[in-house]
């Protein structure tokens, strides 16, 4: 056997990895890890400058959502709009390299599950610096785009049917409280899937793929979702008065984002730094 016949393998290995168009999961890992990081390491006014960009976003895309949806009477294609919609969103947040608190709930816990050390309350000022940008965000977007007067009274309708899911669990009680907070479980399990999905391809048409079919389940699935909830809700501040803050805020927001960061941190975080432990570490 020559040296050609040993170097082979480490040539196809090489081929292999320029051929396939996703990174490997492993990879998606320790790029998370790294995102944390930077994330982390960013100055605190550049971080709530990328927070209100994040929350902006959400916005757009929850006007986007209700304005593709509107006059469609068939369930299924009214979700899969209101999907493609809001999947805009997130689009612009995860390419733009916003900090949306919700992706934040993967980041940083995938960064710090890598690391041997626990920066706690960098961590607590970090998550509410970017908490604070998103609702800020959100509300001047809504500000503007109600100031303009572009929407139409059909779009009204139609947000108010939207705001009408998204709050119908007020109603249970406290047995509704805990539901929106294994909802919102569910909603950043999916919205970290995205993420993950996203953070694999490797070209944009990949990434806009990855980000919007766990976009489009979420959203069909009424699973609530603190960020997307903050573009709805500050849309329904202006627009209906179905609903006061307080209750936009402590019995969706609170509960949901209690149930997001549950979602991100142990079902995407934990759950593949502990199956590709082996091969980040290497």
């Amino acid at each position: 056997m020559n040296d050609n016949d040993n170097q082979e393998p480490k040539d196809n290995d090489t081929q292999e990895e320029a051929e396939r168009q996703f990174f490997l999961p492993s990879q998606v890992m320790q790029t998370f890890g790294e995102k944390g990081k930077e994330h982390l390491n960013t100055n605190m006014p550049s971080l709530f400058t990328l927070s209100l960009a994040a929350g902006s976003f959400m916005t757009f895309g929850a006007v986007f959502s209700v304005l593709l949806s509107l006059g469609v009477d068939a369930k299924g294609l009214t979700y899969l709009l209101e999907g493609v919609g809001f999947a805009t969103g997130y689009l612009m947040v995860f390419i733009s390299g916003s900090a949306l608190f919700t992706e934040v709930n993967v980041l940083l816990p995938t960064y710090y599950l890598q690391k041997s050390y626990w920066k706690k309350h960098k961590f607590v000022k970090f998550w509410a610096v970017t908490y604070i940008g998103n609702i800020a965000g959100a509300f001047f977007v809504a500000l503007l785009i109600i100031s303009s007067s572009s929407m139409t009274p059909e779009f009204s309708k139609g947000l108010e049917t939207l705001l009408g899911h998204k709050m119908q669990f007020a109603e249970r009680g406290w047995s509704g409280w805990i539901q929106v907070v294994l909802s919102g479980i569910i909603a950043n399990w999916l919205i970290g899937m995205a993420a993950f999905l996203t953070t694999s391809a490797r070209d944009m048409s990949g990434k806009i793929m990855g980000t919007a079919l766990p976009v489009i389940l979420f959203v069909a699935g009424n699973f609530q979702h603190s960020a997307a909830n903050m573009g709805y809700f500050s849309m329904g501040l202006f627009k209906t008065d179905n609903y006061e803050w307080y209750e936009y805020l402590f019995l969706n927001l609170v509960p949901a984002s209690i149930g997001n960061i549950i979602g991100g941190a142990i079902f995407i975080s934990l759950l593949f730094n502990y199956a590709y432990r082996k091969e980040i570490k290497n």
